[in-house]
């Protein structure tokens, strides 16, 4: 999924503010704590991207035409992604 600079900003203040307010975490470098909730983010991002550029392509690469949006389409999809996710250490 790819998102804005902004959006990922806007989300990991989300994420430390919600951390911070239910007293889950003390950081003790508040900048350097965002910096690092973006990265973090950033990287799940970048993972979720090639596991669905690799599941389109197995799906592509299929000797029959399976057409977007059927029901067969997206169960390959899932299963491929899962498949993708999985060896990328990140468990749907």
């Amino acid at each position: 999924m790819r998102l804005s600079d902004d959006r990922i900003n806007h989300l990991a203040h989300l994420v430390f503010d919600g951390v911070w307010n239910d007293d889950l975490v003390d950081f003790s470098d508040e900048e350097k704590a965002l910096h690092e909730i973006k990265l973090v983010m950033a990287r799940c991002l970048k993972v979720e991207d090639e596991a669905d550029t690799v599941a389109r392509d197995k799906i592509r690469s299929l000797s029959r035409d399976v057409p977007e949006g059927s029901r067969e389409w997206d169960i390959l999809y899932k299963k491929y992604l899962d498949e993708e996710l999985k060896k990328k250490g990140m468990s749907p």
